[in-house]
Parts: structure tokens; sequence; C-alpha cells
């Protein structure tokens, strides 16, 4: 199952410099594996923002939450999950 997501980041800034670094450090690493696995498929940077859309492939809604739940930086994340269907129009 294809969902789009867009993450939208908001560390606080009662988060220390190098906490921050360090959260930022193991999520580099957690969506690096998840890239290399295929269940990350796409990553877009927003342009001017601290955000990203994302296309994840994953077998259900509940190994999705499970895969974002485990973001390092998931509690500072705004999260919206869109469901993605084949478009009768689209060519593969």
């Amino acid at each position: 199952m294809l969902y789009l997501v867009h993450m939208d980041v908001r560390i606080p800034d009662t988060v220390p410099p190098v906490e921050a670094e360090q959260i930022k450090a193991r999520e580099r690493a957690y969506s690096q594996q998840l890239q290399r696995e295929g269940t990350w498929v796409h990553l877009w940077r927003v342009v001017g923002e601290y955000a990203n859309y994302s296309i994840f492939d994953v077998e259900s809604h509940d190994r999705l939450h499970e895969v974002l739940s485990n973001l390092p930086l998931f509690p500072y994340m705004t999260i919206k999950v869109t469901p993605l269907a084949a478009h009768p129009s689209a060519v593969s």
C-alpha cells in the first residue's frame, strides 16, 4: 500500500542543540535504513521549510503507524497521511 506523507518538524527551543543534533543523527540513520529496505520509497524536501513529502510502501495502516511513530523526530512532527490508489489513466 502506498502513502503520501507530509512531515513538518518543529523542534522546540527548549531542546538543547547537542541533543537536537543527536536526535537528527538517529533520524537520518533510521530513515536511510527504511529507504534501503524499500519502505521509504521517495523523500523530497519542501523548499524553505523544515518539512518533507515522502512516499511509503507498507503492507498496512498499522505498519505505517509503527514506522512513523518510531521516527526519532516523531514527538516534534505534525504528520499528514494520504493513502494512495492507482489512477485509471496512469500509464505504468
